[in-house]
């Protein structure tokens, strides 16, 4: 994807800033899988040393969401590519928690807080229009995470993030299949209305139904790419 993927950061805390940077640029779909994490690179896009963006790098192959790869100062890591049953995985995780978090949500969610979500399906339905994937890409995990945080329960959310994030580069592999979003984004709106009727029941089925649409449609891309 052509265009700056991090953010420029201030010089202090500079190791939770980097590792920070490049959890939000994996979360956004900003990486795909098969993409060097190359540390001079990530440092320059930063404006600091190597230093931290090593250790932030390092923490994320600790977490498994990176894989170690490249050596010396331009060295770094590599994106993982995930296998069918491995994604399968992290999407049952998801299909088991994030409808929970969106039952949940729908109990606590503001008419301000439900605007905002409302304002991600409008960007993510003009960037589609305006064929600006990365812009799409962003506003999805937007979408999602602005529910989220409306659970109020902030350890299932983390998870939930967890599974994202090792996740979310794969969830690219369908981009190029069909045009980004319009096939699942019925159940963007269907999750939208629920939570604006405090329908927690109906906001897990939508956004269930949206996970496992995913789910089936990237696990057959994966096994289609095993058997070439």
């Amino acid at each position: 994807m052509s265009g700056p993927r991090l953010k420029v950061i201030e010089r202090d805390t500079l190791w939770d800033r980097a590792y920070l940077a490049l959890r939000s640029a994996l979360l956004a779909g900003r990486f795909a899988p098969g993409d060097r994490v190359v540390l001079r690179e990530v440092a320059d896009e930063l404006g600091i040393s190597l230093t931290p963006v090593r250790d932030a790098v390092n923490r994320l192959i600790a977490e498994k969401i990176l894989a170690r790869g490249g050596v010396g100062p331009g060295g770094g890591a590599t994106v993982p590519l995930l296998d069918a049953n491995q994604f399968s995985q992290l999407m049952t995780i998801r299909s088991s928690l994030e409808p929970v978090a969106a039952a949940a949500a729908a109990a606590y969610a503001t008419p301000a807080e439900l605007d905002a979500v409302e304002a991600c399906l409008v960007a993510m339905r003009r960037s589609v229009k305006e064929k600006r994937t990365p812009t799409y890409l962003s506003a999805h995990h937007q979408f999602h995470f602005s529910i989220y945080r409306m659970c109020r329960m902030p350890i299932i959310e983390e998870i939930i993030e967890s599974a994202w994030l090792r996740c979310a580069p794969t969830l690219t592999l369908a981009l190029p299949e069909y045009v980004p979003g319009l096939q699942r984004f019925p159940s963007h709106v269907a999750t939208l209305e629920a939570l604006r009727s405090h329908d927690g029941e109906a906001a897990a089925a939508a956004i269930r139904g949206d996970i496992e649409s995913a789910r089936q449609d990237i696990c057959a891309l994966l096994d289609k790419s095993t058997q070439r």
